[in-house]
Parts: structure tokens; C-alpha cells; sequence
């Protein structure tokens, strides 16, 4: 079995670094060059990259950014937002990417997943599922719908359904993002990430409420996810990978060790 990883994502909007609630109210955090190079010095398995307002804006992803990027760091650098065509797959890969993360696109013509493994790899192609709860039904059940467009734009779709065929259709990873905890430092949606992960064959990555180490347990644990992405916490320099991979490790989570020469 594959120990998780610890995934930190780099949010931009206009070349620069940003985080918000709920996919909303952004603030200003860094540069994406720079924050990649310092965690990946702090023993993070993975960066994304998101171009979070690129589908919403019509435009593509700032190739310039994603070859400086992945210029500073050695670790995987995954990289959406903007995504339309196989062609922009490619493109981004070269440029330096080693995974594409689509969502908006795949909606719209789900056939890229296929034609984006089959050229590329399905290891090189990661499904993006931002989901909020849907409300309260009368029977109890629990339920959630897939958005679009930066969690501006709820596609009908059930989320975890779309997730199992994404899956199906070629994606090799799901970033699993729970719009609701977005931002709120509460823990991940741990019945979403569990229902995704149960009815999927592929890795999924917990995203949208880390706020404590606690938190990335839980989601690795009762969440069962195979990797946890956060941003907010490191952003403000609550604490650092190394610490959280030190306390994973000492609850039982075989996480991955920390290069030698990392600070």
C-alpha cells in the first residue's frame, strides 16, 4: 500500500497566490513560484496549482507561471483551471507539469478524460470534483452536487455518482473539494470524502477544511482518502509540513519520510 501524501495547493488568481471561504472573499497570500519552493523544502509530496478563475474568465492557464514553477521544485506539480482540450493538456506538460487537474471541461464533453488518459496516461489526468451539500431532504439522506466554474455553477449532477464515472471514463486521481468547509477550518467533509472514496477505484485527495493536524488524520483515517490537500494554515504560517508530518507519524499514519536537507 501506498503511504498518503501531503498536498498543498497553491490557489492563483492573476499570477498571484490567493485563499478565501467558500471559494469567495480572496485574499492575497504570495507568489506561486516562491510558496512552491518553500514547501516543497518543507517535505510537502505534492504541489497544485489551480488557476481558479480561469473557466469563469474564458481564458487559459498562465503557461509563464507553471514553467517557473515547476523550475524551482522537484516533488509533482499538478495543474488545472482552464483545461478545454487535449492540446492544453500537452501544452501544459511541457511546460512543466506532471498532472492536469480538469473540471468545467470535463462536464461539458466527459470524453476528454478518455482521450486525455489514453494520450497521456490516466496517472497524468485528475478529475476535480467541487461539491456542496445539498439541503435537508425530507427522508434524511445525505447528498451533495457537483459545481462548476470555481463553485460558482452547480451542474445537477450528483457529486459522488460523477465522481465513480470520472473515474471510470480515465481519470487516474479525484480531487475531492467540499465547497461547504472551503476556507472554514472546520475538517473535511469526512462522509463526503469516505462516500467518494468507497465507490471509487482510484486515489482520492480530501480537500476543503484543514485546519488541524487532527484534521488531515481524520481525513486519511475516517475519511479514508488516500492523500489530504491544504493551503490556509500554511499560508499563515499556523504550522508547517514537517510538523504535521512528524504527528501524523507518531498516530500510527505512515506517512512519507522528509528528504534529508529539507529545512
Amino acid at each position: 500500500m501506498l503511504r498518503p501524501r501531503i498536498i498543498v495547493c497553491l490557489d492563483v488568481e492573476g499570477g498571484r497566490v490567493v485563499k478565501g471561504t467558500q471559494f469567495r472573499n480572496l485574499r492575497d497570500v504570495g507568489d506561486p513560484v516562491e510558496l512552491a519552493r518553500r514547501y516543497e523544502e518543507e517535505g510537502a509530496d505534492e504541489v497544485v496549482f489551480l488557476d481558479i478563475t480561469a473557466s469563469h474568465e474564458k481564458r487559459g492557464t498562465l503557461l509563464e507561471t507553471v514553467q517557473r514553477t515547476a523550475e524551482v521544485r522537484f516533488i509533482p506539480l499538478t495543474v488545472g483551471g482552464g483545461v478545454r482540450t487535449v492540446e492544453d493538456m500537452g501544452e501544459l506538460l511541457r511546460a512543466g507539469a506532471d498532472k492536469i487537474s480538469v473540471n468545467s471541461s470535463a462536464v461539458r464533453r466527459p470524453e476528454l478524460l478518455t482521450e486525455g488518459a489514453e494520450l497521456f496516461g490516466s496517472q497524468c489526468i485528475v478529475a476535480s470534483v467541487d461539491a456542496a451539500r445539498n439541503p435537508p431532504s425530507e427522508s434524511g439522506e445525505v447528498g451533495w452536487t457537483h459545481y462548476t466554474h470555481g463553485g460558482r455553477k452547480p451542474t445537477g449532477l450528483d457529486a459522488v455518482e460523477w465522481a465513480r464515472e470520472c473515474a471510470q471514463r480515465g481519470a487516474g486521481e479525484i480531487l475531492l473539494t467540499s465547497i461547504d468547509q472551503d476556507g472554514a477550518r472546520t475538517g473535511y467533509d469526512l462522509l463526503l470524502t469516505r462516500s467518494v472514496a468507497e465507490r471509487v477505484s482510484v486515489p482520492v485527495i480530501a480537500s476543503g477544511g484543514a485546519g488541524s493536524h487532527e484534521h488531515l488524520r481524520d481525513g486519511l483515517t475516517d475519511g479514508r482518502a488516500d492523500a489530504v490537500l491544504l493551503a490556509g494554515i500554511l499560508h499563515d504560517g499556523l504550522t508547517t509540513v514537517r510538523k504535521i508530518k512528524a504527528d501524523l507519524a507518531e498516530w500510527g499514519v505512515p506517512v512519507r519520510p522528509i528528504p534529508e536537507g529539507t529545512t
